[in-house]
């Protein structure tokens, strides 16, 4: 395998590229390669002369020149005898280090991985009995990007299944009344929204990403219940009402809620979007959101509006909501077919008299269901007991969860499943975990080598690791020759370079230690560098992490200044942040939503209502979030994030109403605001969740996250609007007999109201109130 690779050709115009071409190179001009190929060529050589004394020792081994090398990372799954001689390994990992030096480098490099993975899999298929996992420094990227085409499918049966249940949201059975286009402009709305924000990401050279998938998702959330809330108003005005004036009312009914809620959302994503966040696929989803969201609200007051008012128009005229036709009157009706009387059935205002006419909307199944039965249901005092219950069962098994809280930096987690990075990351936990990553010690400073103090400092710096050094191989050497370690400088340095860098098995170290030349030809030693490998468990990340805490923390406080560095510290780095900076970005948007809501509520106690029923939702949906198995990682933390926008967008109006409502009891107003808005609720929440289901089958570890999340956030603020909430708040403040305003007979207004009609017709056209 090892000669196929380095065979690999890259053809460019006059030339062909191979891997001695491209590598990095050894002071001696030859590429470098893992020590382990090395000992694989000694141990054929040993095999091809029948020698049967060599040995591999783990996890350091010893080459034929003397030299010691480290096979820690190289050789998996290792089984050994006494005296850590190697009996059997189940994996070996082959490291080939290439040059990047200029952008025609960079370009054939790019190719050559590209090959490389080509060429193992085709050796693959004529070995089959080794298995073997490819891996290059772009597989990351392609499998991370892997996940938007896989999801391309699902995403359209997704957009299917919306648009189909938003249209019967909308529809009920009377004809005029139903309004289906509604529901389809709604989401056509929330459409345009999204794809004017990624047209405006394209032409100002953002890039995308898969994270993008969950930005519709965000958009359905907030969108459509705004759209659903302003219908919902709609059928709460009077239908002898103008159109004009029954627009003016939805408006005024709706669209402040709305208007504070989309102030909420592009607070928090403003936040995410702004150099706060170090994150750069997670600003860029923030910085998409929120033009999605501007736009959306625009496109709500002008498209949405002007399509509210257009069906309105048609309404008043008693045409078809769906055909635009003119309904005849119930006894033309009776002289057509039974299918012909079912699509047009209609309810005329001179058929229904003044106590009927506030009903007119509850043929409206969601409607009807939440008057007639659940509002009566849910506030039954025998049904109360339970819901209390219910939600103390929830509390606890949210705290068992929240306490299990693991914090996710597997990169396995943001790719597609059937990818090179899920076979590599986990035959690499599986064989790898016994030792860390060879961590590299750059002391920066030039110290005093040759004092025996500053050489006990370094070695208990380094103590517990094992030490692949030239530090510790020099003072190795002097003891074998008898010769004291605390040796005046003069004579150490010359010693270090006249005898130990030139003796063979210590020739390798001399790349580790820079020398520099003073006055009167005095030389000193200005840096050097020794690997550091650690023991680690099966828990390897968590490990890694805290040990780059302890090294970076013991760097800060040592006499000795020196750095570590690891290749894969970027990605503990990245993970460090993923959950930090969202979370602090979050606590300062959340902070600044409370100021700035405190002076737009009309009630304190929306505020306190509002901010206790969001940190129930967000504390149930982590502990549950943690027994479904999901890691606290960037994608879950801006999962999180949304939900706190996407409860107080349910919760808010529902609270509102309730707590600002007078005179009456608890019970009562309650069950007036699961009317008021609990059809809008259920409408949105219902096309959410089927919006969502089709995410469930993508494969791919991103989307599994952001199902789970979301369904989770939209399934436990659907509990706490619909059960909690109703029945919490019908024992707790604030009360309603003491929000009682007395009534002054000698204050009573007289109204007359003059309406001005048609002579055709018997529809107002307009109203003046006098007082």
């Amino acid at each position: 395998l090892h000669s196929a690779v380095t065979r690999i050709q890259v053809q460019r115009p006059g030339f062909n590229y191979t891997f001695a071409h491209i590598c990095i190179l050894n002071n001696d001009k030859t590429c470098i390669v893992d020590d382990i190929v090395h000992v694989l060529e000694e141990l054929k050589a040993a095999r091809s002369s029948n020698r049967t004394n060599f040995a591999i020792t783990y996890p350091i081994t010893h080459l034929k020149d003397g030299r010691e090398v480290y096979n820690g990372h190289q050789l998996g799954g290792v089984t050994v005898h006494s005296k850590d001689r190697v009996k059997s390994a189940e994996a070996i990992q082959l490291t080939y280090y290439l040059q990047a030096i200029n952008s025609l480098n960079d370009m054939v490099a790019e190719k050559w991985e590209s090959i490389f993975c080509d060429t193992v899999e085709l050796f693959q298929k004529s070995n089959r009995k080794v298995k073997m996992y490819p891996f290059t420094s772009s597989s990351l990227k392609e499998d991370f990007q892997k996940t938007s085409r896989v999801s391309e499918r699902y995403l359209i049966t997704s957009l299917a299944l919306v648009v189909t249940l938003a249209i019967l949201c909308c529809s009920m059975q009377d004809c005029v009344r139903s309004k289906p286009w509604l529901g389809l402009l709604g989401l056509l709305t929330v459409t345009l929204a999204t794809l004017t924000a990624a047209g405006i990401i394209n032409l100002t050279g953002g890039k995308y990403n898969s994270t993008f998938l969950g930005i519709p998702f965000v958009m359905l959330g907030h969108g459509l219940y705004g759209t659903f809330e302003m219908l919902s108003s709609w059928r709460k005005t009077r239908e002898d009402q103008h159109v004009k004036e029954r627009t003016a009312a939805v408006f005024a009914d709706s669209m402040l809620s709305f208007s504070l809620t989309t102030a909420m959302y592009l607070v928090t994503f403003g936040i995410g979007a702004s150099p706060f966040t170090n994150i750069e696929a997670a600003r860029i989803f923030c910085c998409n959101s929120c033009i999605a969201i501007f736009f959306n609200y625009l496109y709500v007051l002008s498209f949405y509006g002007s399509s509210l008012v257009f069906t309105g128009y048609i309404e008043n005229n008693y045409q078809h909501s769906i055909f635009c036709r003119k309904v005849p009157k119930p006894e033309v009706l009776q002289e057509k077919p039974a299918w012909y009387r079912f699509l047009l059935t209609a309810k005329f205002s001179e058929d229904t008299d003044d106590s009927e006419e506030t009903n007119t909307y509850e043929s409206h199944l969601l409607v009807w269901f939440l008057k007639r039965y659940y509002c009566d249901w849910i506030t039954n005092t025998y049904v109360k007991p339970f819901v209390v219950l219910f939600y103390l069962v929830y509390i606890s098994f949210a705290l068992m969860g929240y306490l299990q809280v693991s914090e996710g930096s597997d990169l396995s987690n943001i790719v597609a499943t059937a990818t090179r990075t899920i076979e590599y990351t986990t035959a690499q936990q599986k064989y790898f975990s016994n030792y860390s990553p060879v961590i590299g010690f750059y002391i920066y400073e030039s110290i005093e080598y040759w004092n025996t103090s500053v050489q006990e400092d370094v070695l208990e710096y380094t103590k517990g690791f094992v030490r692949i050094s030239w530090f510790e191989s020099y003072l190795n050497y002097l003891r074998k020759l008898n010769i004291s370690t605390g040796l005046p400088k003069k004579n150490f340095t010359d010693m270090l370079r006249n005898s130990f860098l030139k003796t063979p098995q210590f020739a390798h170290f001399s790349e580790d230690i820079i020398f520099s030349k003073k006055y009167n030809n005095e030389v000193d030693v200005v840096a050097s560098r020794m690997f550091l490998v650690a023991k680690t468990m099966e828990t390897k990340r968590e490990e890694l992490y805290d040990l780059l805490e302890t090294l970076r923390k013991l760097s800060l406080t040592s006499k000795v200044k020196f750095i570590v560095f690891n290749p894969s510290f970027v990605y503990m780095d990245r993970y460090a942040s993923s959950v930090g900076a969202p979370l602090q970005n979050s606590c300062i948007s959340a902070l600044f939503l409370l100021f700035f809501s405190a002076f737009l509520v009309a009630d304190s106690l929306i505020n306190v209502w509002l901010t206790l029923t969001v940190a129930s939702v967000e504390f149930g949906v982590i502990g549950f979030m943690t027994l479904w198995k999901v890691e606290l990682d960037c994608i879950s933390v801006l999962c999180l994030i949304y939900g706190i926008n996407y409860t107080i967008d349910n919760c808010a109006p529902l609270l509102s109403t309730f707590v600002l409502g007078k005179e009456f009891t608890r019970t009562k107003w309650v069950k007036n605001a699961l009317e008021v808005h609990g059809v809008a609720i259920l409408q949105s929440y219902l096309c959410y969740i089927v919006g969502l289901i089709p995410l469930a089958a993508v494969p791919s570890n991103l989307t599994r996250t952001l199902f789970r999340c979301l369904f989770l956030i939209a399934l436990v603020t659907f509990f706490h609007c619909f059960a909690i909430l109703p029945v919490i708040l019908t024992f707790l403040p604030p009360s309603k007999k003491k929000r009682k305003e007395k009534k002054n007979p000698e204050n009573r207004e007289e109204i007359e109201c003059v309406e001005m009609v048609d002579m055709d017709s018997t529809r107002v056209v307009d109203q003046i109130t006098t007082v």
